[in-house]
C-alpha cells in the first residue's frame, strides 16, 4: 500500500499561494480554515494530503484549490505572453491571483506567440511538461493557418518532404502535413516545436501567415462553447489524450 503524504496545514497552504505561513496561522486562528465543517485553529496540524481533500476543506468557506499537479487547458486570446515577467497583458492573468504565487510554479507547456491564439497548456507538474515538449513524445501541434497570398501548389509537398530548411536553422524540418481549406487557408500539423516554426515554414514558401490558431495538442481540442480568454481543469483521461493520435488521422 502507498504510503499517505502527511503535511501541516501552514505550509501546504503557503505553497499553494493562500499567504506566507504566518498569514495562514491567522487565518486558522481567525477560524476560516476547516476540514470536514471542524475548524482547524492550529495552521501547524499536520493532515493526510489525498486526493478528496479540495472536497473536505474550506478556506473562508470555500473549497480549496486542486492539489499539486494541476493542469489547466486555456483557449488563449491575441495579444496575450506566454510569460511571467515580459511587459503587456500575461498569460497568468487568467488565473486566480493566488495561483501565480503556487510552488512549483504554473508554466506554460511551450509557448503561442503573442500573435498567436488557441490551445495552450499550463501546469506545475513539470514531469509532464518535458514529457509532452518531448521530441521523442512527437506530440502533434495542429494549427489553422490564414495567409497573406494563394497558396502556390506545392505546399503540401514540401512542408511533407522532411527536407525543408528554416533560416538559420543547421537541420531540416520534419514531415509535416498540409490540408488545404481554401486558397489563402490552410490546417498545418507538425511535431517539432521550432521557433515561431509555423510562421517560417510558410515564409519559406514565399507567403506570410496573417493569422494563426491552435487547434490541437495531439488528441486534445479546445471544448465546445469554450471562448477565447476562457480556460478548465484537464481530468486524467483529458490529459491521457494529449498523447493520442489525432482522431482525423486515425484509420
Amino acid at each position: 500500500m502507498a504510503r499517505i503524504q502527511t503535511m501541516r496545514v501552514d505550509r501546504m497552504l503557503s505553497s499553494m499561494g493562500y499567504g506566507s505561513r504566518s498569514e495562514v496561522t491567522r487565518m486558522g486562528k481567525a477560524g476560516i480554515i476547516t476540514l470536514d465543517a471542524a475548524e482547524i485553529a492550529d495552521a501547524a496540524r499536520r493532515i493526510a494530503v489525498t486526493p478528496d481533500l479540495p472536497a473536505r476543506m474550506k478556506i473562508d468557506g470555500e473549497a480549496l484549490d486542486p492539489l499539486t499537479g494541476v493542469v489547466i487547458l486555456l483557449n488563449k486570446p491575441l495579444g496575450m505572453t506566454c510569460s511571467h515577467k515580459d511587459s503587456g497583458v500575461l498569460i497568468y492573468t487568467v488565473l486566480p491571483d493566488r495561483w501565480r504565487r503556487r510552488t512549483p510554479v504554473i508554466a506554460t507547456v511551450g509557448r503561442l506567440d503573442k500573435q498567436t491564439s488557441g490551445l495552450i497548456l499550463l501546469t506545475d507538474d513539470g514531469d509532464l511538461l518535458h514529457r509532452i515538449i518531448s521530441p521523442r513524445s512527437r506530440v502533434r501541434k495542429t494549427y489553422r493557418a490564414t495567409l497573406a497570398r494563394p497558396l502556390a501548389g506545392n505546399e503540401t509537398e514540401l512542408f511533407a518532404s522532411g527536407e525543408l530548411m528554416l533560416d538559420g536553422d543547421a537541420k531540416p524540418l520534419a514531415p509535416a502535413e498540409l490540408s488545404v481549406v481554401s486558397e489563402t487557408e490552410a490546417i498545418i500539423s507538425v511535431t517539432e516545436g521550432r521557433y515561431h516554426q509555423v510562421r517560417r515554414m510558410f515564409a519559406a514558401a514565399g507567403n506570410h501567415v496573417t493569422e494563426l490558431h491552435r487547434e490541437r495538442l495531439g488528441g486534445l481540442s479546445i471544448p465546445d462553447g469554450m471562448a477565447s480568454g476562457q480556460w478548465a481543469l484537464l481530468e486524467a483521461d483529458n490529459i491521457a489524450s494529449i498523447f493520442h493520435m489525432d482522431p482525423a488521422k486515425q484509420t
